[in-house]
């Protein structure tokens, strides 16, 4: 499982160096899910590709940007599912962007995740990385003028915080939800919400609490993040620091998935704030 691992950090600066000089236009093209592709979202999601299929310890990929699971032809263990660039839009205005992945065992399930992780894309570049036998989750920072990876300590939540990240369009969220958020106001939080999953759940995480929330809406009665490339990962980065992932009232690691795009409502926070989730969701 290393060489996959090894394998993200020399994407991270492939991709950075991508998306500096890259073609941020739109295409003609729409992936699964229906967002339109930007030419960066390609051409990324084909780096990835070709490198973790020459790895042999990969057995197959699945991308959010393509329908279909692809195979190694390896008799391998391992599979790995990803987002090139996660919250792509945001590049037109130059706001931090990132990429996410999961690698599973035998068989791409919540319970077979064995280890996850997401790059950052910003200011700084950085690369974060959760083991499921593993207590901590890992923070590296890259240095352009040494090109080396420098570790930073290691992310972990403490039991409350004071960001409130709150997504999806507020005018088709629930009564009981737009309440939830209203009170977390009411008690001091700050909104912190960029629109992309990456930076904002990173924010949460390096501020050591608070809580995001996409929840389901009438006009995403499933939500809106895919479980494989985005849920998935980042409840396992949540429990590894400290914290807590839920649909509402069920931890995401339990759940299933019926296809690889196949998405659900999501809440990654410290231990108090999932704690008036579940409270919210389960009256």
């Amino acid at each position: 499982m290393q060489r996959i691992l090894d394998c993200f950090f020399d994407l991270a600066v492939k991709i950075q160096n991508l998306i500096v000089i890259g073609e941020t236009s739109y295409t003609q093209q729409t992936n699964h899910s229906g967002d339109i592709q930007l030419a960066l979202d390609v051409k990324s999601d084909k780096i990835f590709e070709e490198h973790l299929l020459q790895i042999p310890c990969v057995y197959a990929i699945s991308s959010e940007e393509k329908e279909e699971i692809q195979y190694s032809g390896f008799e391998a263990q391992y599979l790995v599912a990803y987002d090139p660039i996660d919250g792509s839009s945001l590049l037109g205005s130059d706001l931090s962007v990132g990429s996410i992945f999961g690698i599973y065992s035998k068989e791409f399930m919540a319970k077979n995740l064995v280890a996850s992780g997401y790059i950052l894309y910003g200011p700084r570049l950085e690369i974060v990385i959760a083991k499921k036998e593993e207590e901590g989750v890992k923070h590296y920072r890259y240095n352009p003028f040494s090109q080396k990876w420098d570790q930073q300590q290691d992310l972990r939540l403490k039991n409350v915080g004071k960001i409130n990240a709150s997504g999806g369009t507020q005018k088709y969220w629930s009564a009981k939800h737009k309440a939830m958020i209203e009170g977390f106001f009411a008690n001091g939080y700050r909104l912190r919400y960029s629109g992309g999953m990456v930076p904002d759940l990173h924010q949460i995480l390096i501020k050591e609490g608070g809580i995001f929330s996409y929840p389901a809406t009438e006009d995403s009665p499933n939500g809106k993040l895919r479980k494989l490339f985005e849920v998935f990962p980042f409840a396992l980065v949540f429990e590894c620091a400290g914290g807590e992932a839920i649909d509402g009232k069920n931890r995401l690691l339990d759940l299933g998935i019926d296809e690889i795009h196949q998405s659900c409502p999501c809440f990654f926070g410290s231990k108090e704030e999932i704690a008036i989730v579940k409270k919210t969701y389960g009256e």
